[in-house]
């Protein structure tokens, strides 16, 4: 292996142009605020957590009613999640039914289809390509005898 030559050069990318530098900064920025979002809204729940977990410790709290409250949100929730399911359900049922309705035969004809090009590709290959490639020798053959007997120069 030969080392490589600091005379040689490498290839550069094209140095990028002010609206794609001005686009790569607008994401940046974008992908900045972001976090700095996502950072204040985790803190903003645990600071909340933090004052709940406070005041559910005071001894004059009713927390009966606050647990009734959470069962009832906790039901609500239980609902929405049985909606979503249901709607997956229903929407794994639609694939299910385009697969074997609509792809599979895509599918069968895309078979069909290659296999008649096999054969095709295979007839021509026996009747075309092999007749044409053994002339083909026999005319290199019949041209090298006729240089050999001096009748055509080399």
């Amino acid at each position: 292996m030969s080392a490589p030559n600091p005379t040689e050069t490498t290839p550069q990318t094209p140095p990028l142009t002010p609206e794609q530098l001005a686009e790569i900064r607008e994401q940046e920025r974008k992908q900045k605020q972001m976090m700095a979002g996502i950072i204040a809204i985790v803190v903003l729940l645990v600071a909340l957590l933090g004052v709940a977990i406070y005041f559910l410790l005071q001894p004059a709290t009713p927390t009966d009613k606050i647990r009734d409250v959470f069962i009832i949100v906790v039901a609500l929730e239980t609902l929405v999640i049985g909606v979503a399911l249901i709607v997956l359900v229903v929407q794994l049922a639609s694939l299910i039914n385009l697969l074997q309705n609509e792809v599979r035969p895509i599918l069968h004809a895309t078979s069909e289809t290659v296999n008649t090009l096999r054969g095709t590709a295979e007839f021509l290959g026996e009747n075309v390509v092999e007749p044409v490639i053994k002339l083909n020798g026999y005319l290199a053959g019949l041209k090298r005898m006729l240089e050999l007997l001096g009748v055509k120069p080399k």
